[in-house]
């Protein structure tokens, strides 16, 4: 259950199977039983028959208490849902003529967005004109910029020319 959306479950006489596989509250093998003697089963307990496994054959039954069930599920599931971070991505601009200390200086800043969680999309814009014949050096100024930043980051798109600009995404390295 964990992982996906919490769906109801068929509980008490809602189950129309005539014989189920039963299991205790502490998840034990009760045996295969009538739906009836299933229901007094959970009756002494004053909990809850819910059929957790319905295609298997037959369905497969626990006696627990399912509104505590239900309720601890969606708190497991929105506990997940806040430790989710949907990752932004961010921009640097670079220049076709970036100077070494320039491009030390954006790569700095770069760090920054990478060590935050964020993606970020490098570009250089302009390419045109005269410039549109030196395109490699646009390139190879990017990959100077990625071999800065290679310890800390992975090249989730190489540097790309389409149109008049040339863009390269980067994502942080995932600790695992």
């Amino acid at each position: 259950m964990e992982g996906k959306k919490i769906k109801d479950l068929l509980i008490n006489e809602q189950i129309t199977a005539k014989q189920v596989r039963l299991l205790g509250t502490e998840g034990e093998q009760l045996g295969i039983v009538s739906i009836q003697e299933a229901l007094n089963k959970a009756e002494e307990f004053n909990l809850d028959l819910v059929n957790i496994s319905p295609n298997a054959t037959p369905p497969v039954c626990k006696i627990m208490n399912y509104g505590k069930y239900k309720f601890e599920t969606q708190r497991k599931e929105k506990e997940a849902k806040k430790k989710q971070k949907a990752a932004d991505i961010k921009g640097m601009l670079l220049s076709m003529r970036i100077e070494d200390y320039d491009l030390q200086y954006k790569a700095k800043q770069v760090l920054k967005f990478l060590q935050s969680g964020d993606k970020v999309r490098v570009t250089i814009k302009g390419v045109y004109g005269r410039l549109a014949g030196f395109a490699h050096q646009g390139i190879e100024n990017m990959n100077k910029f990625y071999e800065i930043l290679q310890n800390d980051c992975v090249m989730e798109q190489k540097p790309i020319l389409s149109g008049s600009v040339i863009t390269m995404i980067l994502a942080p390295k995932t600790s695992k």
